[in-house]
């Protein structure tokens, strides 16, 4: 291990985080303790209008600019009140229902839920946030 690498146990939370993720067929999105997109899953892929190997990286910033979550009024969201902005800075589970335009500019509304990932009590390691497309009878 080099000065400056994560402990070990911060890396295998993402490795595992993003193991299940990719086996999901719900749409799921991991960050890192920073908020930058490490990976997003192929159901989210359709759902956001774009491919991983594009969105790989992508900082808090980038990915609010691009996605613009709107609550179902359609008045932006900051991120920090998003599910995924709670769960990464104040460290706890969250739910809404909003509405994100994907890099196909296509408005879809969703539900999204959203937990932190910790590697020990308080030592933040991310965030996943599962979410699917809300069905007009919802």
């Amino acid at each position: 291990m080099c000065v400056g690498d994560p402990p070990p146990q911060r890396n295998l939370v993402l490795i595992l985080a993003r193991s299940f993720a990719s086996r999901l067929a719900t749409a799921m999105f991991l960050v890192d303790a920073e908020g930058t997109v490490i990976y997003f899953n192929e159901a989210a892929e359709r759902l956001l209008g774009q491919r991983f190997v594009e969105g790989h990286g992508m900082t808090v910033e980038e990915y609010t600019k691009l996605f613009q979550p709107t609550d179902l009024e359609g008045n932006r969201i900051p991120i920090l009140e998003t599910p995924l902005g709670i769960a990464v800075s104040r460290r706890e589970p969250a739910h809404a229902e909003l509405t994100l335009r994907g890099a196909d500019g296509v408005v879809r509304p969703i539900e999204a839920t959203a937990f932190p990932l910790l590697a020990h009590a308080g030592d933040l390691v991310g965030a996943i946030a599962i979410f699917w497309e809300r069905s007009e009878s919802d």
